[in-house]
């Protein structure tokens, strides 16, 4: 229901939304090819192992014509199944952009406030834009790999810049210092934009090698994040974000109920240069333009 947007879902949202804030939230993020199903895999087994509930939420990318997905990501984690400790949801991002889906946020407030300590968001890993994420999650990893061609292209920008742990996966491969040298450089290059210095850690997430490790760092970061603010000011950038979509989308629905045929016409006359969207949403508002 909340991954549809049904009716029905604002109470059940009502309801728990208030209970959550308790799991533990990380971001799976990187470029494809990058083994990041695979360490959530991994993640998933170290976590269970230490005694935790664990949800997954894997964000695949839909088709631009038909709208569906592969789901492909319940693959990696066939073998665990059975585990009635962990819970599995591929969803797809139905045209959303920034790696997420639209509900993506919603869903792993649910998963939280029903009791899952540990929440894994799998982003779609398409593009250097996915950082929507940051907004989601407690602690985001972003995952490379060795050989990915010019790494330093493979993570640039936008993206380095959410990174709370940075991940050089299948790092038995050569080319794995080089990885991770390429990360230290970037982060020599700029201030943190929070004071956290981001750890590199190497993993194969094949063999499970460096998995503790990065479970360390994450439990690091999230201590230092609480400690520091970093969490609430986190959590406050995702309440706001989150109010704003609901009021965009409530604004719009109302005005589609009352405001119907005035919306088609006004669509119409911007579409045909008869006027312009600015005047198009005050007139739809109400708003006169005193300006001049």
């Amino acid at each position: 229901m909340v991954e549809n947007d049904d009716p029905a879902a604002a109470p059940v949202l009502r309801t728990t939304y208030t209970r959550a804030g308790k799991a533990r939230t990380i971001g799976i993020t990187g470029p494809p090819g990058s083994g990041k199903s695979t360490l959530v895999a991994a993640l998933v087994a170290a976590y269970r192992r230490a005694g935790e509930r664990v949800a997954v939420v894997a964000v695949d990318p839909s088709s631009p014509f038909t709208g569906g997905a592969i789901l492909g990501d319940r693959i990696r984690l066939r073998d665990q199944f059975l585990d009635e400790g962990l819970f599995i949801r591929s969803m797809a991002t139905r045209g959303q952009t920034g790696g997420l889906a639209r509900a993506t946020g919603r869903m792993a407030a649910v998963l939280d406030a029903v009791g899952y300590g540990v929440v894994l968001v799998e982003t779609v890993g398409v593009g250097q834009e996915e950082v929507d994420v940051v907004r989601l999650v407690d602690t985001v990893c972003l995952v490379t790999v060795p050989g990915l061609g010019d790494d330093i292209q493979a993570i640039k920008a936008g993206i380095i810049e959410i990174a709370d742990v940075l991940v050089v996966n299948k790092s038995d491969r050569p080319g794995a210092d080089e990885a991770a040298r390429d990360l230290r450089y970037m982060l020599s290059l700029g201030a943190s934009r929070t004071g956290w210095t981001p750890p590199i850690v190497r993993t194969t997430a094949t063999t499970g090698e460096g998995v503790e490790r990065l479970v360390k760092e994450i439990d690091a970061h999230r201590t230092w994040s609480r400690e520091s603010g970093e969490h609430d000011r986190r959590r406050l950038g995702a309440a706001r974000s989150e109010v704003e979509t609901l009021l965009r989308d409530e604004l719009v629905r109302r005005l589609g109920d009352r405001r119907g045929a005035a919306l088609d016409a006004l669509v119409a006359k911007v579409a045909s240069r008869e006027t312009d969207p600015y005047s198009a949403v005050e007139q739809l508002l109400g708003v006169s333009d005193r300006s001049g």
